[in-house]
């Protein structure tokens, strides 16, 4: 079984050969310095076509796409970067609630709410566990925040054990008097849904419903709805969450609270203020929620360059791309979500990008690395931060690629998190000898940096960021700008497809970025550290 998987995967290793090869020529491949558009754009066009099904988590998509880049990795002559192994086992749990044959509902002043799982409501076990009894009094908590460095603590220490909790997400707005905090007008990690659940999880509640508004979501309910009501992936064992998490509409946060005796506005006003304390409703949630479970191995993909100095090569700067989409879903006749820009780019970059740095490694190792499920919830990096397969004390930096330019080459280049570490000055000085501006920071109101493979990296210690498309375009810049809007119709759509008319240049550059600023920082004379006073800085194992 072993020799077909090889197999099957050197059969598709195509874009690496030389095309004299194909003529009965003998002529060895040349070693190229720089990041070339031609292996790029073949690995590109074959690894986002129907022939991998839209490399979807649990599906034989996603099994092709790790074996097309195993064999990449190894044809290239890349070192295994686990033992022997290119690929790291990532257990994954597929979660898909089952709301008809349940019989969990909210009671609201001892009076049963008739609520429809979709349409009002969304919930699913955060354990990966089929069926849960529940009988828990409800609890606001306001934000659900605990923030020491903000003086913020929306538990007070109030017991919540046992409790289901009913929060908001976002975090509280700046104000005249203080207007940067919770990072003023960005949203922060604290604002994100997963923290919201993960410290639920600390103080031991036996559920969190968060309460859904456009505005503190950043999107709508119709992309809750959609997420909710069809598989999820958890990781499997590690680090389980609550037994239920999900979400309700804003409507039906008001039904509650009012049949509850409360008023939702005034609560959320009073959750805006430091002195907020939890207010338990006159609410329950009963009966059995039941989901069905499905147990899936997934794998990460390392490869290494190892370093040269004698010392320094003992230390790894790792580029990582997730090589996973949305795979194929539904009966429509266009039921492939081939994800080329997003991110099929990022996938065939590191590709293209190995090829260089095997040419020419640096003094510190080089890590290329494709990690598994990250719309899933960045559950292969996740992963990889909790059981890494290189010291994270000794991991320099993590430059991570997602949905790469696609429009044309810029005159700058985004590092948006950067400057939460000496990296941004590094990346300064590459983007300069490249010709290349720093992109301008606008405010992270929907906390992008949150929402990457790069965070997990950070979280652990690790300075990590990713490299971002310009938008100042050279050619025809105000054309090439509202075609690069087009995308937005496309995210996460079935017509987020490669064109062979798309003009890589723009990709070709970023990734040429990438790699200078990982070789400059491979051979540097010492690991970037985090600025004083960042939260992800403590994290750092000397």
């Amino acid at each position: 079984m072993q020799v077909k998987r090889i197999t099957i995967g050197l059969l598709m290793a195509f874009p690496l050969l030389n095309s004299s090869a194909f003529a009965g020529q003998t002529k060895p491949a040349v070693k190229h310095s720089t990041v070339q558009e031609a292996p790029l754009r073949a690995h590109l066009a074959l690894i986002s076509s129907d022939s991998f099904e839209g490399r979807g988590t649990g599906q034989r998509g996603g099994d092709l796409t790790v074996q097309y880049l195993e064999s990449q990795a190894m044809a290239m002559g890349l070192t295994p970067g686990n033992g022997n192994s290119f690929r790291q086992l990532v257990k994954i749990a597929g979660v898909k609630a089952l709301p008809q044959q349940s019989n969990v509902q909210l009671e609201a002043g001892g009076t049963p709410l008739t609520l429809d799982f979709g349409k009002d409501w969304v919930w699913a076990p955060g354990d990966a566990q089929a069926s849960h009894q529940m009988d828990a009094e409800l609890v606001f908590v306001g934000y659900g925040i605990t923030a020491p460095e903000e003086k913020w603590d929306d538990y007070k220490g109030v017991d919540v054990k046992g409790k289901l909790l009913v929060m908001m997400v976002n975090d509280p707005a700046p104000t005249a008097e203080q207007a940067n905090r919770f990072g003023g007008k960005a949203l922060t990690y604290y604002g994100r849904w997963t923290y919201k659940f993960e410290e639920a999880k600390r103080h031991g509640a036996a559920g969190v419903i968060l309460i859904h508004t456009d505005a503190s979501a950043s999107y709508g309910w119709s992309v809750v709805q959609s997420g909710w009501t069809s598989e999820k992936f958890q990781l499997n064992g590690a680090a389980p969450g609550n037994p239920l998490q999900g979400w309700m509409s804003n409507e039906t946060a008001q039904k509650l609270f009012t049949g509850a005796g409360q008023d939702l506005d005034k609560l959320r006003a009073a959750a805006e203020k430091n002195d907020f304390k939890p207010v338990a409703l006159n609410a329950k949630i009963k009966g059995e929620a039941k989901a069905e479970i499905r147990l899936v191995d997934q794998y990460n993909i390392a490869a290494v360059v190892p370093g040269t100095d004698p010392k320094l090569k003992d230390e790894v700067v790792i580029y990582s791309a997730h090589w996973d989409h949305l795979g194929k879903q539904g009966d429509a006749k266009d039921n492939i979500y081939n994800g080329a820009v997003d991110n099929g780019s990022g996938t065939a970059a590191l590709l293209a990008m190995a090829q260089v740095a095997l040419n020419n490694p640096a003094k510190r190792s080089q890590m290329f690395l494709w990690v598994a499920a990250e719309e899933q919830g960045l559950l292969g990096s996740a992963y990889y931060a909790a059981m890494p397969l290189w010291p994270l004390n000794k991991t320099a930096a993590n430059l991570n690629l997602d949905s790469l330019n696609w429009v044309g080459k810029t005159k700058d280049i985004g590092t948006h998190g950067s400057e939460r570490t000496e990296l941004a000055a590094i990346a300064t000085k590459v983007a300069h000898s490249m010709h290349l501006n720093i992109a301008k920071v606008e405010p992270d109101l929907s906390g992008g940096y949150f929402r990457s493979d790069h965070f997990n990296f950070a979280k652990a210690g690790v300075p990590a960021f990713s490299i971002e498309a310009g938008s100042e375009y050279i050619k025809d810049p105000k054309a090439s700008a509202e075609k690069a809007k087009t995308y937005a119709a496309r995210y996460h759509q079935v017509t987020d497809e490669y064109n062979a008319s798309w003009d890589l240049s723009g990709m070709v550059e970023q990734a040429q970025f990438t790699l200078n600023l990982g070789r400059a920082i491979a051979d540097g004379s010492k690991m970037p550290a985090w600025k004083a006073g960042e939260a992800f800085a403590k994290a750092r194992v000397k």
